[in-house]
């Protein structure tokens, strides 16, 4: 993408995930010169698996839309984010910033600083400030930007699909006079977004496609994927008793289910409009527009048009965009009421966002900070370089007399040669001396290298629901390549089982076997010599702990000791020697588990803690 303007949009959705790459037209407006989009399931028993799925599906579109390894601007899901829209009192506006600030402390319901959070001042009503709110934990948004980076991608921008859809509507409907209610089914969540001319308001509601696609699976006893396909292939919309009497018994059956897990959707709608006209000054919607890769059920815009009793359509969001030659226009024009986040966020790129939502990154907040000084980095280098340039010019200069005084010094170099030699040896004595420092802080090191290791794994194992209750050193640890990941060699506890017994200052370290050396092929007259047994290395550490609640939080703390642990190897297919029961036994406050982590520097067993066979 050469033009500087270019924007490489990305929606990650819960189930679908679209990329699209846009252009400035000469009119000021914009191009889609490139679309296409990728679908996961959006099972809720395979959440673990969703990240992985997603960073191969942008992985996938970024290579069929040839976009290399541009910084692109991409949306999450309404469900991800937290949405505010704060009154203010009537203050100056040097001191907006502060006193949002203070909102945002009070509304948000996570620590300040575990949130990534911006706000915006929305356009006008009747003098009263009111600011939009947004924020996102700071894991989860860091979680899915190293998906994007995993990808090979870069990141210009992150916004919230809700904000994305607002600029493209206020873009491409930019007449409306009456309050308009944009209705996106999304997988998980459906974003309701409220437009009265510059007055918006946006709430999530929990009830999506997968919600349905779950009711599906209840209702029939069908698994979740086979839900979803049934949905899909022959699902539709129930709407009166006329509606169903013509179709077969299974299709009317299962509209009737699909109507009766909408069914509180419109209750939900009807609760946000009644909360927008009180708090907000706002009026009843007059016009509706669905949006979603939800909302192609069949008969759908009839239902809510029955439930909602105002005129229903589909929304397009290319209604002022054009499309390029190399775009799919068939696939575009079905599913064009889905690209409205695309366009929202293809619109920051050149100007056109009435609402401009940038949550950062811990990366690109890394990247922005080092941006901002690259001038005064430049600047400084120059007058480096000016200041070398004059330098060497004043050296020029002085040639003549540095020979001479080059001369002077070969003199004095003369009547000082006698005391050369007892200066080298006072160097070697001197290099004796950093070598024995050298091995006081080695020792130094080790002394507290199990406190160090300890701590690193305190610092990830941090949850309020799994606690450790056991640090166990162990030697030759191994895992075997079979499908429940045996553990194979000696495998031996360096802890003596009566640690705790133990008087301070004797050894705490077990005295463990060594493998045994093999035996001499053939006996020989030959004096034959002692081979030594072989070295046990301390390489993995044992722990034991409980979880309660969710077992998963155990999976959890450990990817996120293989982020970044500095004493920890985990590689991402290692099985970890783990008993982890996944059920609560009854009555049982808490479940024990066992994993046994291998250290990226294997530690060799001191030698009087090694026996022989």
């Amino acid at each position: 993408m050469a033009d500087a303007q270019a924007t490489v949009a990305l929606n990650i959705g819960s189930q679908r995930i679209t990329m699209g790459a846009f252009e400035p037209s000469k009119n000021g407006g914009l191009i889609l010169k490139k679309y296409d989009s990728s679908s996961i399931l959006a099972d809720p028993a395979a959440e673990m698996a969703r990240l992985p799925q997603i960073r191969v599906a942008i992985s996938e579109l970024a290579e069929k839309l040839k976009v290399g390894k541009t910084k692109l601007r991409y949306a999450i899901s309404g469900q991800s984010v937290f949405t505010r829209f704060i009154k203010l009192p009537p203050i100056e506006d040097d001191n907006i910033e502060q006193l949002v600030t203070f909102e945002a402390q009070q509304h948000v319901p996570f620590p300040i600083d575990e949130v990534i959070w911006d706000w915006q001042m929305l356009e006008g009503g009747t003098g009263e400030k009111e600011v939009a709110l947004v924020a996102i934990k700071g894991d989860a948004l860091n979680d899915m930007n190293d998906v994007v980076l995993g990808a090979g991608l870069g990141t210009a921008e992150v916004d919230a699909s809700p904000m994305a859809l607002y600029n493209a509507l206020r873009y491409n409907y930019p007449d409306l006079e009456d309050t308009t209610l944009l209705i996106d089914i999304g997988a998980k969540t459906c974003n309701l977004i409220y437009l009265e001319g510059s007055r918006m308001f946006t709430r999530s509601v929990a009830v999506g496609g997968a919600s349905i696609t779950a009711a599906i699976a209840k209702e029939y006893g069908v698994s979740f994927s086979e839900a979803e396909t049934q949905k899909c292939s022959n699902g539709m919309v129930a709407l009166d008793t006329s509606h169903t009497s013509e179709l077969d018994e299974p299709t009317a059956a299962l509209a009737t289910s699909i109507r009766n897990a909408l069914g509180k959707l419109p209750a939900e709608i009807a609760r946000t409009t009644n909360y927008f006209r009180s708090q907000h000054g706002g009026k009843a919607p007059k016009r509706v527009l669905l949006a979603g890769g939800g909302s192609n059920l069949p008969y759908l815009p009839d239902f809510f048009q029955e439930k909602l009793r105002v005129p229903v359509e589909f929304f397009n969001p290319l209604k002022r965009v054009s499309v390029g030659k190399g775009v799919d226009v068939d696939q575009v024009a079905a599913e064009a009421h889905q690209l409205g986040e695309l366009v929202g966020l293809a619109l920051r790129g050149i100007g056109k966002a009435s609402l401009e939502i940038d949550l950062v990154p811990d990366v690109v907040s890394r990247e922005r900070d080092t941006a901002r000084r690259k001038p005064v980095l430049i600047g400084a280098a120059l007058i480096l370089l000016s200041g070398l340039g004059a330098w060497a010019g004043f050296n020029a200069m002085q040639n003549s007399s540095i020979e001479k005084e080059k001369e002077e010094l070969q003199v004095k170099h003369d009547g000082l040669a006698k005391f050369a030699t007892p200066l080298k040896k006072l160097a070697k004595k001197e290099l004796n001396l950093d070598a024995l420092s050298a091995q006081l802080v080695n020792a130094q090191d080790a002394r507290v290298l199990w406190v160090d290791i300890w701590d690193d794994l305190a610092r990830h194992f941090k949850s309020d629901t799994v606690w450790l209750v056991d640090f166990d050193p162990v030697a030759d640890y191994q895992l075997g390549g079979g499908e429940e990941g045996v553990v194979t060699g000696s495998a031996q506890s360096v802890i003596v089982s009566d640690f705790a017994q133990t008087e301070y200052g004797v050894s705490s370290l077990a005295k463990i076997t060594a493998p045994t050396p093999p035996a001499p092929k053939k006996k020989t007259k030959k004096k034959t010599k002692t081979v030594a047994p072989a070295k046990l290395m301390i390489n993995a550490v044992r722990v034991k702990g409980f979880w309660r609640d969710d077992y998963n939080e155990v999976y959890k703390l450990i990817d996120r000791l293989r982020a970044d642990s500095k004493y920890f190897d985990i590689q991402a297919t290692d099985k970890l020697g783990m008993t982890l029961p996944t059920n609560l036994a009854e009555d049982n406050y808490a479940a024990p588990f066992e994993v046994t982590l291998i250290l990226k520097k294997p530690m060799l067993l001191p030698a009087g803690n090694q026996g022989v066979q």
